[in-house]
């Protein structure tokens, strides 16, 4: 196909064209059903199918042990803002939060409303360019959170904070979940939006530990309980089911090029040729996040005026380099390279910046 672009966008972002094509191809006759996977009903065996599948090939590749549940759930990771303190409040134990960006920023003001939180970390004072070190969270409290990627900031946690053994890790994975191995076992919570790493908008993906599906207040509405759907297979409703049905085809396609540490290997060696980029441009690009706190996923960096890196990005844009443009509330430029994105569009993208400032220092 001539006319892809290589697609920088933060998300929705680029899915592998295999997975696409595929979809293309099943668009009409899903099944062979006569039926588009948008029209066939949820309770048909056919659809069954994709549920046992795509929840195999989750637990498969990011190693999800059998006492956790898998939910597929709609309202984007922004919803579990609320639903986390809903679903794991315990009265009269402060809910503890580290503040690494814009997502962290917005979930502590929605578990505000859930009884007391603490804030045991931030980086805002250095408008988000690092991840605070040596974070300890408190132990008698009801949950610890973190944001793994910090897609608006362009930086992600390398390590684990010392969290006590009763005390369930609550993270927000929505933009590197699946783009590096982890051990599940490490956290109580896991949720993440599918449109980075996983699929397209309109799904998100929940990890919960069997015994914390317990901990939500008996009065809370049925759709917000966690356990609600876990024991309905997240079927007690209608699910997002074109979402799910991608999310498939591209665990799928994960699975077939060597899964998550294969595609970690591949995502080191694309941010090295872009961060490469700053690191020799003696300043030309400054990279917003220390170096020790960079993105694997979201490379962030700004230029000496905002009228260059407006120039800057209608340049790449002319050159099939889509999406360059920083988030609305931080400014600058940002690059997302999530693990659909081949290494092509870095070393493209790499040679467009050189080029760039040859011609405008």
């Amino acid at each position: 196909m001539t006319n892809r672009v290589f697609n920088f966008y933060a998300g929705p972002a680029t899915l592998p064209l295999p997975v696409l094509e595929r979809a293309k191809e099943e668009f009409l006759d899903f099944s062979g059903t006569g039926m588009s996977v948008l029209e066939i009903s949820h309770r048909t065996k056919e659809w069954d199918k994709v549920m046992t599948d795509v929840n195999t090939l989750a637990r498969e590749l990011i190693g999800i042990p059998t006492d956790y549940e898998v939910l597929w759930l709609g309202g984007g990771a922004s919803t579990q803002f609320y639903m986390t303190p809903l679903n794991m409040q315990v009265p009269g134990k402060p809910m503890e939060y580290v503040n690494t960006g814009g997502w962290s920023t917005k979930a502590i003001k929605e578990v505000k409303l859930f009884g007391e939180v603490k804030v045991v970390a931030s980086s805002e004072e250095e408008k988000f360019m690092y991840i605070p070190k040596n974070v300890v969270f408190s132990e008698d409290i009801a949950f610890a959170h973190i944001t793994s990627n910090n897609t608006l900031y362009g930086t992600e946690w390398a390590y684990l904070p010392s969290v006590p053994n009763d005390v369930p890790l609550v993270c927000d994975m929505s933009s590197n979940l699946m783009a590096r191995p982890i051990d599940v076992k490490d956290y109580g919570v896991i949720y993440a939006g599918a449109q980075k790493n996983l699929g397209p908008a309109g799904v998100t993906m929940v990890i919960v530990r069997e015994d914390l599906l317990d901990r939500v207040p008996e009065q809370t509405p049925t759709m917000q309980k966690w356990k609600t759907h876990a024991e309905k297979g997240s079927m007690f409703n209608t699910p997002p089911v074109f979402p799910i049905y991608m999310c498939k085809l591209s665990l799928e396609y994960l699975k077939e090029i060597g899964g998550v540490m294969a595609v970690e290997q591949m995502n080191v060696k694309k941010a090295k040729v872009l961060y490469d980029v700053i690191d020799t441009s003696d300043g030309f690009y400054k990279g917003h996040a220390r170096e020790d706190s960079r993105s694997l996923m979201n490379v962030t960096f700004t230029m000496s005026s905002p009228e260059l890196e407006q120039k800057c990005v209608e340049g790449g844009t002319a050159r099939g380099l889509i999406g360059l443009k920083g988030h609305r509330s931080v400014g600058g430029m940002r690059a997302s390279i999530y693990n659909a994105m081949p290494i092509e569009g870095c070393k493209k993208l790499a040679e467009y910046l050189r080029e760039f400032q040859a011609e405008n220092q």
